[in-house]
């Protein structure tokens, strides 16, 4: 956890209270931590009487604060920090609509904060000052070899994982997809003995990748462990996954993911490990890609876009032929900024939000907030490339808002701990320093990191398409009645608490999610996940006309 050896030393020796105390003692809190690592999350009280707060820079580990007639208290969860007298914050239901999960340092509930990752709180004199002690600073290597790069990332890789490894039966989330496969390998070689793997499948066409789980598998002698998740498996679990959350939180992968660590603890399995994080460091998800394309059309000489392409594109003519339409859909996208561009298919705004909100909540909300926070989370990573931009981007709202706490809270409702080995402070020093081409070559994802596995995960493997948990929610719901039935439930309940119209949500569930049920299963999705946490935490909350 820290970089000194004597802080090591005396955290063994005393434990990490008094090593929290020694850091701190060195100087100013933002500056010192910057030399902790790993996941962590702390509040120590100092000998000057000030309190000091701090989380990982991934907020793996995750602490809310608030302050109340002058005392500041501290928890884990941000529902253990309300009481009676504590409300909803409307800003913070329409960020859950937007983000489809509530992004620090806002929570659900008014007053009560969560620290956003690589952040540290001082609390002194009834005030409290939070500022970042770490944003990412890329610093590329000029001359990079290839073969020493990859030595040393599969060195940092094993132990990286070795030091995620407790002691008790090693077992890893697998879902056949390039990261997870990574872990179950790596498990074998520093064990010596096959993982135990999970998988959970589906009975759905174009969301089962069991096959690439087996073949992972197979070719790393995991013994392994499958399991279909049914309709009648959401019908009974979603309340309970929704009511476990701390605050709203409609990220969908969190049911396959409970149940798979659901029959991990079934299997006497007591921890976890999981895949997140490769695609983020190396350069893995699909639209890192797709923004090189967009960024093409800067390219152009300004004249040429605004006095010929633009115009031309224009015409009422081309928008009805068929491909014209797709480049008149690539030059609106194009012209838009990096990261506003990343909102262009935002279910909120593309469905718009007078049709969709009720007019009570769009009068207590700053509908520009959850964007004003995006340009000033894009902006604030040290580096001159769009790609290491954009992996930065997603730390903070891929990772540290929406897919650790997925997982995070998944594995605890099913009484799993967690580890992410692929999120190694050796492994994040790497991504920091690699080229940019080498994690997104032309339009080839995460590069380095598939050529440096290329002879240790089969071929198959390292070439399909990026898929993991995704849910069929949208499909099941249009043919499965109980489930149907409680996601129209759940839409009818939550049209009366004066968040969204009711004409919409009837006009969501009758009209839209059949015609599309991918599509709109999503909207679906988020505001059944919204009610069901309402449910169970403010059953009586209705924003007031």
């Amino acid at each position: 956890m820290f970089d000194d050896a004597w802080i090591q030393k005396r955290q063994a020796t005393e434990g990490a209270g008094a090593a929290w105390q020694a850091l701190l003692a060195q100087g100013p809190a933002n500056q010192v931590l910057s030399r902790a690592q790993g996941d962590f999350a702390f509040a120590q009280t100092l000998a000057d009487g000030s309190t000091v707060l701090a989380v990982d820079r991934f907020a793996i580990q995750t602490l809310c604060y608030r302050v109340v007639d002058g005392q500041l208290r501290v928890a884990e969860r941000a529902d253990t920090l309300a009481d009676e007298r504590t409300s909803i914050d409307p800003q913070a239901i329409f960020d859950y609509l937007y983000f489809h999960a509530i992004p620090s340092p806002r929570t659900i509930f008014k007053g009560v904060m969560r620290l956003p990752p690589g952040h540290v709180a001082t609390f002194a004199a009834g005030r409290m000052t939070v500022l970042p002690y770490w944003t990412p600073r890329f610093e590329p290597l000029r001359s990079a070899s290839f073969n020493s790069l990859r030595e040393e990332f599969l060195a940092d890789a094993l132990q990286a994982v070795k030091d995620q490894l407790d002691g008790t039966r090693p077992a890893c989330f697998l879902s056949g997809g390039t990261d997870s496969s990574t872990v179950a390998g790596l498990i074998g070689q520093a064990t010596g003995q096959g993982a135990a793997s999970f998988s959970i499948g589906f009975e759905a066409d174009g969301y089962d990748e069991m096959a690439y789980a087996r073949l992972a598998a197979k070719h790393f002698k995991t013994e392994h462990h499958e399991y279909y998740v049914t309709p009648d498996d959401l019908v009974r679990s979603i309340p309970a996954v929704a009511a476990h959350h701390d605050q709203p939180f409609g990220n969908s992968s969190a049911l396959p993911a409970y149940y798979c660590a659901l029959k991990a603890r079934e299997a006497g399995v007591s921890r976890l490990l999981a895949g997140d994080g490769g695609d983020e460091l190396f350069g893995g998800n699909t639209r890192y890609a797709k923004q090189r394309l967009f960024g093409l059309y800067g390219l152009l000489p300004a004249d040429l876009r605004s006095r010929v392409v633009e115009p031309f594109f224009s015409l009422g003519a081309v928008a009805r032929a068929p491909l014209l339409k797709k480049g008149a859909s690539y030059i609106e996208q194009a012209r838009v900024p990096m990261p506003d561009r990343l909102q262009m298919y935002n279910l909120l705004l593309r469905m718009g939000m007078p049709q969709v909100l009720s007019p009570g909540l769009l009068a207590r909300v700053d509908t520009g907030a959850p964007a004003r926070q995006q340009v000033k989370v894009y902006a604030s990573a040290a580096t001159s490339s769009e790609i290491d931009r954009m992996l930065a981007f997603d730390w903070r709202y891929t990772l540290a808002e929406s897919d650790l706490p997925k997982v995070r809270n998944s594995t605890a409702l099913a009484g799993v701990s967690v580890g992410f080995p692929l999120l190694d402070a050796r492994l994040l020093a790497m991504s920091l320093s690699l080229p940019p081409n080498y994690k997104l070559r032309g339009l080839k994802l995460r590069w380095f990191f598939k050529q440096a596995l290329r002879g240790f995960l089969p071929p198959q493997i390292l070439t399909k398409k990026k898929q993991g948990f995704g849910l069929p929610f949208g499909l099941w719901a249009t043919r499965h009645g109980a489930l149907n039935a409680l996601a129209v439930d759940s839409l009818r309940s939550l049209s009366t608490r004066g968040i969204v119209r009711p004409e919409f949500t009837q006009t969501l569930v009758r009209d839209h999610l059949p015609s599309h049920p991918g599509y709109y299963g999503e909207m679906v999705w988020i505001l059944m996940m919204l009610e069901q946490w309402l449910r169970a935490h403010a059953p009586d909350y209705r924003l007031a006309d």
